[in-house]
Order: structure tokens, then sequence, then C-alpha cells
């Protein structure tokens, strides 16, 4: 069950809190009480898979901090099933393309770096919530996308920036110590650095380009529910993409938030004599077990700035975050807006009461076909 406050919209009425996250050709949405995935596939079908969710705001797991920790790798476990479960049908629907392009003797197919891009944009277009589903029938291989994702995003965005640091540190003779403040500042930036240059680097994929868009139809989306507008795709095109709530926020304001955490951490490392290179890994194993800590001040900086800091001078306390977010969300076409609108309407229908969850997966010949069913999803199996 979702651990946000309801949302509040301009009209005054309190909505549920409905998280997202984009997954191939297809958009995920969930809501207290369920998810949804919706993904078209070539021949204009909707594909959905729906999940109960699970109360997870019990006890000590309802604590501030603690909740952060659940949140994200309750985020991380969900979002890589539902990003499973949209490969396995893009996979399917590229072997057909492949076998298209084989008689017709064309270039088809997808690149190495879409798919190791892959973890990268999980994080970043999920938003770490507090809820579990019950488990899509992975097998053990594909369970490990959420540790692989989380392994990529250590490499990158812990070890790399300390080497950028190091390396700022030695080419401008600044001789800075690991403990120096400003070799944690050094470190932050190294982390932005890396990452802007990366989101630039593979939204030029042209997989990656679609996921970002599906990643703007998600915000839209939401957007338009939250203010209370009916979900037609007229309504959601007029929304920004830009929404305070987004993974790709909390990914920079986790490395602003390493800077104050990892600048006291540096105090209080020991004098041992290894050298750079010796205390410089020593550091980084040092850092691994505060991660959980940033993530989870982090956690609850973000729902702070959500609820407050939306409108208002201290909006501009967001803005480091929507500056990455137009490079991570781009403007959506209308089918990809009826893909995230399918996924929320069915998280909302449970919501409601008007459906009871499906643990069938459901296939609909078009969006209308989907937005117009008046029973359970689950009829439409009959």
């Amino acid at each position: 069950m979702s651990n946000q406050p309801a949302v509040v919209g301009p009209d005054g009425v309190a909505r549920p809190y409905i998280g997202g996250q984009a997954l191939l050709e297809g958009v995920m949405m969930r809501s207290p009480h369920a998810f949804s995935a919706v993904v078209r596939r070539r021949d204009g079908s909707l594909v959905v898979r729906e999940r109960p969710m699970v109360d997870l705001r019990k006890g000590v797991r309802a604590w501030p901090i603690v909740r952060g920790v659940m949140a994200l790798g309750e985020a991380l476990k969900l979002g890589s099933q539902a990003l499973r479960f949209s490969a396995e049908i893009y996979e399917r629907d590229l072997d057909e393309a492949e076998a298209e392009a084989a008689k017709a003797k064309t270039p088809s197919g997808t690149t190495l770096l879409s798919a190791l891009a892959l973890p990268v944009v999980h994080l970043m277009t999920a938003e770490p919530e507090l809820g579990s589903s019950k488990p899509m029938d992975e097998s053990k291989g594909k369970s490990l996308m959420g540790l692989l994702s989380i392994v990529f995003a250590i490499g990158l965005f812990v070890a790399l920036p300390q080497a950028f640091a190091h390396g700022a540190s030695s080419l401008f003779n600044l001789n800075l110590d690991i403990r120096a403040p400003l070799f944690q500042l050094l470190t932050a930036i190294g982390k932005l650095t890396i990452l802007v240059g990366y989101m630039l680097l593979i939204r030029r994929l042209p997989e990656i380009y679609r996921v970002f868009q599906y990643h703007g139809a998600e915000h839209k989306s939401i957007y338009t529910y939250e203010s209370g507008a009916e979900l037609t795709v007229e309504n959601a095109r007029s929304r920004t993409t830009l929404h305070p709530r987004c993974g790709t926020t909390f990914i920079v304001m986790v490395a602003l938030v390493s800077i104050a955490v990892f600048s006291c951490l540096g105090s209080f490392l020991p004098h041992t004599g290894l050298g750079k290179v010796g205390e410089g890994a020593l550091f980084f194993v040092l850092k691994l077990p505060f991660l959980p800590l940033i993530a989870a001040i982090t956690f609850e900086l973000q729902r702070v700035l959500a609820k407050y800091c939306s409108t208002g001078p201290l909006s501009l306390l967001l803005w480091p975050g929507f500056l990455v977010q137009k490079i991570t969300t781009i403007e959506p076409d209308d089918q990809q807006l009826e893909v995230a609108l399918s996924a929320l309407l069915v998280t909302l229908r449970v919501e409601k009461g008007e459906a009871s969850v499906s643990q069938a997966d459901a296939s609909f010949p078009s969006y209308a076909a989907l937005a117009h069913v008046p029973s359970p999803l689950q009829d439409a199996l009959a």
C-alpha cells in the first residue's frame, strides 16, 4: 500500500497517490491497492498485467528514514518486474520484426548499449514507493535485474565520481585530501556531470528515446489525474512532462545530499598510511553502508519538497531535478499517452472498487476498447 499522503488537486479534492514508471513501449502505474503495466504491441493492441499491492505501512517499516530504505528497495523490485514484463513483449515483437526484416533484407534489432542503459533508465523513471506486489512468476535470473540496477548505479554514481574527484584534484594541483568537504563537492559535481552526460548519450538511442517519451506520457497522465480533469488524451496533451516526485529528481537530490553525508563521514576516516589509492578504496567501501541512509534522507526530503514547494518561490528548490528531467522526459505522441492513461485507468478502477485485480494478463485491440470496459478486466478474458 502507498506510504505517500493523498494528493490534493487544485479543486481541493484529496485523491489517492498514484506513482508510475516508464517501460519498453509501455507504462506502469501503481495505486495504494494495485498496480498495472500496460504495453503496446506492434499491431497496436494493448497487453495489461495487474497485481495487488501489499500494505507495508506497519510497525518499524512506517517510521521516517526506515520507510525510505524500504521504499527504494520495493520500487526497484516492483519496477524491475514491470520492466521485465515489457521487455518480454518487446523481444517477442522484435523477433517478429527481425524475421520480417530478414525476408526483406533490411536491418533490424536493438543495440548492446540500449540493453546496458535499461538498469539506469529504470532508476531514473521509477519513484521510490513503499508497497509490494505479488511476484510476476519471475525466474531467479530475471529477478537479478533489480540487483543489476543497484550494482550498475553504484559503479556509475559512487566509484566513477570518486575517481573523477581524484582526477580533478590531480589535474589542477589541488592535492585535496579525501576527507575534505571540497573533495566531496567535486565528487558530487562528478556525479551530476556523469549523470547528465550519460542521459544525453543514451537518449540518442531509438529504444531509450521512446522510453523517455513514455516517461513524459506517464507524468502528463498523472498530472491530469491529480488536477481532477477527465482522463482523456486531449486533457493530458497540454500537461507538463516535469513532475516533482520523479525518479530523476530523486537521483539528482541523492547527489546533493551525499555531499553533506560523505563530508561528515570523511572526517571519521582514519589516516592509514595506505596512500591516496588505498585510502580512496577504503573510503569507497565505507560509503556503501551509508547509501541506504542517503536514499532514506532523500526520500523524506523529496516528500516535503513535492508537498510544500511545488508552487511559489520555494519551487526553485525543485529546478535542479526539473532541469535533468528535461533530458529524461520527452513530449509523447497521442498513442503513448493512450498507454499511460490505460495503465492509470486500470489501477483507478481497482482503487474505486469498480473492478477487482485480474491475475491473468488481458489484451485489448485498442485504447478505446480498454477505456470503455464497464466490468472487471478479467471479464475481457471470457
